[in-house]
């Protein structure tokens, strides 16, 4: 999961355990675990490293944001590195990681919510150290959670997971050994997506296909040539025999002015958003979750929208946001929230019940500005 571009340069233009327990499957990635020690690392090697190694600007975004108390979450500094220290983001950058991170929790546990008669999937896309699994484990009493990453993200989340269950305080087991709950399952598949879209795609071990399920896809596809990142999609839309859900995280509108920094610096960091121009706008990722074959109803919004839409973030929870920091960056934080989206589509009953009323379709100001925007 890519971090938010530097704002500096903006600114200048454990395995086997069943129940609510860990198991790893798929296909590892052919490459060593560590490229950067190869003596002729392959520019195919790089970008991959490079990829991966986003999920730590991710995850210390996180860790800023619970440390200022913008988000609750226990789990996620038992998932890194013991003693890491904790680096402050600039005030946009957490308010936008807040946001991202409520949106996202609210569709699914909306989801959850009416699932819970039956138990569900939930299938995150280069998840790395998200702490989402256990955080919804105090949410909902049926699920099957399964994390697709590189062999590189999935071995030093394994390694934490081994170093919890060696810890009887650890939160990542705590509720696990005080009451032995076997409703909830995680597993960890170590493998490349790319393998997915291939003429022989691997299986998913334990993954039960005639369940209602969401995948989850956070600045995950978008690393990825736009056909292979239908064709992952395919992969599960074809096999899932019930509902199915997508949410995706990304940026959009790279042809703007900010967009184009914005572009430009990421690019100067090595990582370039394949499908940015494809999927650009808001209009063209709710066409998108179409195509897809998620035909019952499909929704977008910029983070911006969903900081100002009650409908999302209550106006207690915004005020109580804004007192946390001092943030005299508002036109910065308009344009940078406003350059990353959040867009969801669906097909099956559970899913229409679930989003009803979100919205998501096309503002009064898209249509003034025209298809695309």
């Amino acid at each position: 999961m890519a971090d938010i571009p530097n704002l500096n340069t903006l600114r200048s233009g454990h395995g086997g355990v069943r129940g609510r327990g860990f198991r790893r499957g798929g296909r590892a990635i052919p490459e060593n675990d560590d490229t950067s020690t190869l003596p002729l690392e392959s520019e195919a090697q790089t970008r991959d490293r490079i990829i991966q190694q986003t999920d730590n600007d991710a995850t210390s975004s996180r860790l800023s944001a619970i440390d200022l108390g913008y988000l609750k979450d226990r789990y996620t500094k038992e998932l890194v590195p013991p003693g890491e220290p904790v680096a402050r983001r600039y005030p946009i950058i957490n308010r936008g990681t807040y946001v991202r991170s409520q949106t996202i929790d609210t569709l699914i546990v909306k989801f959850l919510n009416k699932s819970k008669a039956g138990d569900s999937n939930i299938i995150s896309l280069g998840a790395g150290s998200d702490s989402r699994y256990w955080r919804l484990t105090e949410e909902t009493d049926f699920l099957s959670y399964h994390e697709l990453d590189f062999e590189a993200n999935v071995a030093p989340k394994q390694a934490a997971i081994d170093r919890a269950f060696a810890n009887p305080g650890s939160e990542l087991t705590r509720w696990q050994l005080e009451d032995g709950d076997d409703s909830c399952s995680h597993h960890l598949h170590a493998i490349d997506l790319r393998d997915l879209a291939g003429a022989d795609p691997p299986d998913l071990p334990e993954l039960d296909w005639t369940l209602p399920t969401l995948i989850l896809s956070e600045c995950c596809l978008c690393y990825l040539p736009p056909d292979t990142a239908s064709a992952v999609i395919e992969y599960f839309t074809s096999r899932l025999q019930s509902a199915v859900g997508l949410v995706l995280y990304e940026p959009i509108r790279p042809n703007d002015a900010f967009g184009k920094t914005m572009v430009s610096n990421l690019g100067s960091r090595g990582i370039h958003m394949q499908t940015l121009q494809r999927y650009h706008s808001l209009d063209t990722q709710r066409q998108r979750m179409k195509l897809a074959g998620l035909d019952a109803g499909q929704g977008a919004r910029d983070i911006y929208q969903i900081w100002e839409s009650e409908a999302w973030i209550p106006k207690a929870e915004r005020e109580r946001v804004e007192g946390l920091e001092w943030l005299d960056e508002i036109e910065e934080w308009k344009l940078l929230a406003s350059h990353y989206c959040v867009a969801w589509g669906w097909k099956g009953d559970v899913f229409s019940r679930a989003w009803k009323g979100l919205g998501g379709d096309a503002t009064d100001e898209e249509r003034r500005d025209g298809p695309g925007q």
